[in-house]
């Protein structure tokens, strides 16, 4: 019966560890750039196609942008090299007709298309990723006020990649 109890407890643990590392891939996205239409030099009347479906879209920090193109290329330039649809040492640059790019920190990320005219055409993309949203700080006493009449913390609040970790040492301390 003890060796059944362990072995339930090791199999727990396991499926608690693996959600864990699973948290990172639920907090980022993959967006499929310009959804059906891919990476593709827009219409004469929709220059501004991709700033507009970037637009759309709300990007955080560990996001990926798929690329899917046709005899092009995808540069991650600066904001200079964007301007002038030229880059001579881009940043990143990617041939492949299918390229996933992940947004590694906030701020703004200059794409463009490796053919000039292309880019020129309208083949070019401004993303700003945003930072990860973060819980509060705790208080300097490290104590936390409910806003409740009775006391009880506020379950929604706690994180559920906190809740994993406590539930994963817990088992630690059955296990061993």
């Amino acid at each position: 019966m003890a060796s059944l109890l362990h072995g339930l407890c090791r199999v727990f643990l396991f499926i608690a560890l693996f959600t864990c590392f699973q948290c990172r891939n639920v907090l980022s996205m993959e967006f499929q750039v310009g959804e059906d239409n891919g990476w593709a030099v827009p219409s004469s009347k929709d220059h501004h196609y991709y700033n507009e479906w970037a637009a759309e879209n709300r990007f955080k920090v560990n996001d990926t942008i798929r690329f899917k193109y046709k005899k092009d290329s995808v540069l991650v330039v600066s904001e200079d090299e964007y301007s002038q649809c030229h880059s001579t040492h881009p940043i990143f640059f990617s041939n492949n007709g299918d390229t996933v790019y992940t947004l590694d920190r906030p701020g703004l990320f200059y794409f463009i298309s490796g053919v000039a005219e292309h880019c020129r055409r309208g083949l070019k993309m401004i993303i700003k990723a945003l930072e990860l949203e973060m819980p509060p700080p705790l208080p300097q006493n490290g104590t936390i006020t409910s806003p409740h009449k009775n006391g009880a913390p506020d379950l929604a609040a706690v994180s559920s990649t906190n809740f994993v970790m406590v539930i994963v040492v817990s088992l630690l301390g059955v296990v061993m």
